[in-house]
């Protein structure tokens, strides 16, 4: 009777661990280059006269998410910085030199998240640390959930949107361009297709 019951009570509890467990495995998702369904744009004012808006064409990265413990989502974005396109040939030459990004000597930005944060209306706190021109800082992206569902291919796809701001300085880039010109607004879609 002893061993009956403690072969029940085994049984039981590796049920339960293989339903709980099923739950804390989180989706992961590759962002969708290939089919340009996400982008990374920046926007910097020129002079405080107008606005500056360019992009990086060139990026990848993949994320992870649980719906039922969304605390739990990580993202890494790897940028090739030599990608820079402000849709003007003569100035993406100017950015990608030394006075700006300097993509000889560093070809490559990332984000790595550290850590998610998800409120109740969709809105989200991201926090990570963001790689550019050989410096290391850590930066909140506010985050805004876009949408997620099933797309006409048969696969599964969720979408993010993400802003933040950054000043240059912090991270070396010391061209003085005047004081409305300091920082720059980093603007991301980010949508995913599950694997």
């Amino acid at each position: 009777m002893k061993s009956i019951l403690q072969k029940t009570l085994l049984s039981l509890s590796l049920t339960t661990l293989l339903f709980t467990s099923s739950y804390a495995i989180a989706d992961d998702y590759l962002i969708d280059k290939e089919g340009t369904h996400a982008s990374i744009q920046f926007k910097i004012s020129h002079l405080g006269y107008s606005w500056l808006l360019g992009r990086f064409n060139d990026f990848d990265g993949r994320f992870s998410y649980d719906e039922k413990n969304p605390d739990k989502a990580k993202i890494e974005v790897n940028i090739n910085t030599k990608s820079v396109d402000s849709n003007h040939a003569e100035r993406d030459k100017h950015l990608r030199g030394s006075d700006f990004l300097d993509v000889k000597q560093f070809p490559d930005a990332k984000f790595v998240s550290t850590h998610y944060k998800e409120n109740t209306d969709g809105t989200a706190t991201l926090t990570g640390n963001f790689t550019l021109h050989g410096i290391t800082k850590e930066i909140v992206i506010n985050v805004t959930k876009v949408g997620a569902g099933n797309d006409p291919w048969g696969g599964y796809r969720r979408g993010f949107e993400g802003k933040t701001r950054i000043a240059l300085k912090d991270y070396g880039i010391t061209k003085d361009l005047g004081p409305a010109s300091t920082e720059l607004e980093l603007l991301l879609n980010i949508e995913g297709i599950k694997q």
